[in-house]
């Protein structure tokens, strides 16, 4: 058997090890980075969502609760995309297949993060009354509801638009999914 066929049948754990690790990491990375904006944008939010009236740095609270919030959406979505590629590619899809789709599933759902907070700003500003009897703890005064706003829709976009970004890539990965070329054997 050529050394051409054989790399064309092998399987890589490896990948398949690193693409799970990757997209709980990714999630991290995501909670992290929208909360670091999120919490400095509106800590009237987590104050009156998480109940953090104790909590003298807001901040720095809702930084720590993004990672760790993003760990746990990171590893259940990273947990169905591994699976699809796994299952799909017979442990056969390079890393740096797969990766592509990572990255891909990442910007998705930061997109759909700032969609989020932009339709909530939107619904907000289109009826300030709906929006403060419709969600809990909306401040009173224009601009400090306008933040409350995104912070609330962006959060809603970023697990949606993650979910669904998973849902598609997995789709797309299954449909474009092509083994290794096997080489004539020598």
């Amino acid at each position: 058997m050529s050394r051409e066929l054989r790399e064309s049948e092998e399987t890589r754990p490896g990948a398949i090890v690193g693409l799970a690790i990757g997209g709980v990491a990714l999630g991290a990375a995501l909670g992290a980075l929208t909360n670091a904006v999120n919490g400095r944008l509106s800590p009237e939010y987590f104050r009156a969502v998480m109940r953090w009236e104790g909590v003298a740095d807001v901040a720095r609270a809702s930084l720590a609760q993004g990672i760790f919030e993003g760990l746990l959406f990171g590893l259940g979505l990273s947990l169905v995309f591994t699976l699809v590629v796994g299952f799909v590619s017979r442990a056969r899809c390079p890393l740096r297949a797969s990766g592509a789709y990572l990255l891909a599933i990442g910007a998705t759902a930061l997109t759909c993060w700032a969609a989020g907070g932009l339709l909530a700003i939107g619904l907000a500003t289109l009826s300030p009354e709906f929006y403060r009897h419709a969600f809990r703890g909306v401040p009173e005064a224009a601009p400090a509801m306008l933040r409350y706003a995104w912070v609330g829709g962006s959060i809603w976009g970023l697990e949606f638009g993650g979910l669904a970004a998973v849902l598609v890539a997995s789709v797309l990965f299954r449909a474009r999914w092509r083994p290794p070329a096997k080489a004539a054997a020598a």
